[in-house]
């Protein structure tokens, strides 16, 4: 009996002559219509580091997907380099990309009624946007991380890009010559790999590694290692094997392995845009989660590791300490994660995790032992109020000054936002609000990084907050708040915000409020228009129309049926 189940049309007799046809001319014999057909979704791009790898991964996954009795057919799909666009119009883009990776990989798969698929991504939005046609479409699936970029060097400091964001800052305040601007300018991205803190790219691996949707220490691997591309033909042997037993997505990701997933992802100190990208994928699989479970996941796991952007390390120190099996065993052992979920290997968590200690090693001090975490609690915590009644996302943990009561200032974009930055306008105790950058108001919720970094280089990290309808780039820390909900495109009351208004982010209380009488707010609600859109064609305009509000993950496809 063919494996090939899906792709009958290259098993089912004369009347499929003209399609095996066709694969002859690709490569295949008599004896490879009875595989099954695997796609590789090859996200390579030599325009960022984060892929510049990937193809050599995807080379690798064919040679070995043959080797294991599977026929491979590659296909790409796109990238957006967030490093390179952030701060400009084209991050309007980037968010947007993750839609236009998920369906490129759904129409490829469907359409060539492929048997199951190996996606390499190894940035902000092709890892989430794999996963979600991954969670669509439900077939054999495993994920392939393109792997961390190590960190460079200077002055004795390990750097990054968000070095290079947070010394913009430090120059424009007078604290760094411009010599020793470029300098690190030159030093942050010193090959290929995605960036190398525990910001969106390795947060987004690491939580597909607890999934059970990624192999074992797989996400935190640097790019141009070789166990990478070892780890890449092992992962080519797995998905062969799950085909055949039909190990299919939605029995690996569920509400269990979504919350193991959170669960790491505060262990570790992970990126804000987990939140919008793992909601996204639950509603792909058609699993019941809410901006609100995040909360009461954080409430009882620690953070562990001590990791950039507001901590010390990189991913590479984090996996010679143990990488996320450790961290995994750690959250196993006390009862936080949930070890009879099942892997793409067919095994369960637990059975995965079996041989790894239940402490770290005490050699090492990226990952705290138990009784000394970095923070009781985790980090990414749900802010409610009358500024986001749906809900925003903050990190809060290091934070010197969790509440915050200022006055606004109100910027319409975040371009104006830097512009007063860096021209010293901003004051301490200064509440900035920048609004119109949602999912439909930017469009494509850009990521505010530089206004976030510059803030932090010019010594105002603690003595500012920053709300948005945006959000932030993973390398973001300090008293800033994103995601609030509902945004100000759509009536939300951050467009309310008059400058000079009273402001109080609080985050032990999970609160962001607007101190205005409710009388005042209903009057400027009566007088408010909702803008024009700014885009009217295109993908912008398209995307503007469907997609929903942060609070449910900006999906495009929410309420098609």
């Amino acid at each position: 009996m063919p494996y090939n189940l899906r792709s009958k049309v290259v098993t089912g007799g004369v009347q499929r002559s003209p399609n095996r046809a066709m694969l002859r001319a690709v490569g295949f014999g008599d004896e490879d219509f009875n595989k099954p057909i695997v796609g590789v979704a090859n996200g390579y791009s030599n325009i960022t580091p984060c892929n510049m790898g990937i193809n050599d991964l995807a080379q690798r996954a064919m040679a070995e997907l043959k080797v294991a009795g599977a026929m491979p057919q590659v296909f790409g799909t796109i990238t957006i380099s967030d490093g390179i666009s952030m701060g400009t119009e084209g991050m309007k883009y980037s968010l947007v990309s993750r839609e236009v990776i998920a369906d490129s990989i759904e129409t490829v798969c469907n359409g060539q009624s492929l048997d199951g698929v190996l996606a390499i991504g190894g940035c902000d939005k092709n890892m989430p946007g794999a996963m979600l046609a991954i969670a669509r479409m439900n077939i054999p699936a495993v994920f392939v991380y393109g792997g961390t970029i190590k960190p460079g060097h200077y002055n004795g400091k390990d750097l990054t890009v968000v070095s290079a964001f947070e010394a913009v800052g430090q120059f424009s305040a007078g604290k760094i010559e411009q010599t020793e601007l470029v300098e690190i300018e030159k030093r942050a991205c010193p090959g290929a790999g995605s960036c190398g803190g525990m910001f969106t790219a390795n947060t987004m691996s690491s939580a597909f590694e607890a999934m059970g949707m990624s192999l074992i220490y797989s996400s935190t691997m640097a790019a141009e290692d070789a166990e990478k591309a070892e780890s890449t033909a092992k992962s080519a042997t797995v998905l062969v094997n799950a085909i055949q037993q039909q190990i299919l997505p939605r029995q690996i990701i569920t509400r269990k392995s979504l919350e193991n997933a959170i669960a790491v992802i505060m262990a570790v100190g992970g990126s804000t845009n987990a939140v919008l990208h793992l909601l996204a994928i639950a509603n792909a699989a058609e699993v019941p989660l809410t901006i609100d479970d995040f909360e009461t996941i954080r409430g009882r796991v620690p953070v562990l590791c001590d990791l950039k952007p507001s901590g010390r390390y990189v991913a590479t120190d984090l996996h010679k300490a143990g990488g996320i099996p450790q961290v995994m065993k750690m959250l196993l052992a006390h009862g936080l994660l949930h070890g009879d979920c099942l892997t793409v290997t067919g095994q369960t968590v637990e059975e995965v995790l079996k041989d790894i200690p239940t402490e770290p090693r005490a050699d090492q001090d990226v990952i705290r032992p138990w009784e000394r975490p970095m923070y009781a609690q985790g980090h990414l915590a749900i802010l409610k109020g009358n500024l986001a009644t749906e809900g925003s996302v903050a990190k809060i943990t290091g934070v010197k000054n969790p509440v915050i009561t200022g006055p606004a200032r109100v910027f319409e974009s975040e371009e104006a936002c830097l512009d007063a930055i860096l021209a010293g306008k901003i004051q301490r105790g200064d509440v900035l609000v920048i609004r119109y950058e949602g999912p439909k108001g930017g469009p494509g919720m850009r990521e505010m990084l530089a206004p976030t970094s510059a803030i932090i280089g010019a010594g105002l990290g603690d003595a500012v907050g920053l709300i948005t309808d945006g959000r932030f780039s993973g390398g973001t820390y300090g008293m800033v708040v994103g995601h609030v909900a509902p945004e100000a495109f759509v009536g939300g009351l951050i467009g309310l915000v008059e400058e000079g208004d009273s402001i109080t982010i609080d985050a032990p209380a999970r609160s962001l409020q607007l101190n205005v009488p409710d009388a005042e707010i209903e009057r400027r609600r009566a007088a408010w228009q909702p803008p024009k859109p700014r885009y009217t064609k295109g993908i912008l305009a398209k995307y503007a129309k469907l997609v929903s509000s942060s609070s449910v993950g900006a999906v495009t496809d929410l309420n098609l049926g």
